[in-house]
């Protein structure tokens, strides 16, 4: 009996052991909120999916009326919700880049009845979140009101901010998402700033990088405008 115990024992550990290995790392089976770029497959991760965030082009800082189409193919996922993400360098979007986004939206939607509506992935700098208000105020009248706005966001936003800036966001957009990552490692200091997302007077969920560095903030649970969590899936070995 001693020695079974002994066995189980150090069975637990050994369990234990494993999965330590895999604590603080974003587990996207843990999930169920995506971005999916150009050229990453998303395996076993689409099942689980019950959102996602899908690059569908971008618009370049030297190339402001054009809008490069990245996802050429409609989505079909009926049984999931749907957003469509542009990618720009710049708010100086010229009438071609408008009419294109608007075409991909009526097209997108009228093939997913879950579609949610539009993000714009843009880096803000705190400092010019004043003018990036006035810019997606502006799109925010020229979209349907049958989309919803949405939009990627800095961690400064949280900390350094101008509140009349942030408040500037309420009616106008439905949420933005905080990235926590660069390229493919999150950002060294990320809980400091999220204790204080609460500032960020609009619903908000937090973008994780697959297999980034993460323990969650105790202050995210406690915070009313919490929404969840986003996991930017990468391609193998790049």
């Amino acid at each position: 009996m001693r020695a079974g115990l002994i066995a189980t024992a150090c069975a637990l550990a050994l369990v234990g052991c494993r999965q330590g290995e895999q604590a603080g790392r974003v587990d996207p089976a843990q999930h169920s909120a995506f971005y999916l770029w150009a050229g990453v497959d998303p395996g076993a991760n689409l099942a689980r999916a019950q959102e996602l965030y899908i690059l569908d082009g971008e618009v370049r800082r030297e190339q402001p009326d054009r809008f490069v189409a990245l996802h050429p193919q409609v989505p079909r996922l009926s049984d999931k919700k749907l957003w469509l993400v542009v990618r720009t360098q710049t708010l100086d979007w010229g009438p071609a880049v408008q009419a294109a986004i608007r075409r991909d939206l009526d097209r997108w939607a009228a093939a997913n009845p879950r579609f949610e509506g539009l993000q714009i992935d843009f880096d803000a700098s705190t400092a010019r979140l004043d003018g990036y208000a006035t810019f997606l105020k502006q799109q925010r009248a020229m979209l349907p009101p049958r989309y919803k706005l949405s939009i990627t966001g800095l961690m400064d936003w949280s900390a350094n901010a101008d509140p009349a800036a942030l408040a500037q966001l309420v009616g106008t957009i439905d949420e933005v998402v905080v990235q926590s990552y660069q390229a493919r490692a999150t950002i060294p200091g990320y809980a400091a700033y999220l204790d204080r997302l609460a500032r960020v007077p609009v619903p908000h969920k937090v973008a994780l990088v697959e297999g980034g560095e993460w323990v969650e903030p105790p202050a995210l649970r406690r915070d009313p405008l919490f929404r969840g969590y986003v996991v930017f899936l990468l391609k193998p070995g790049k």
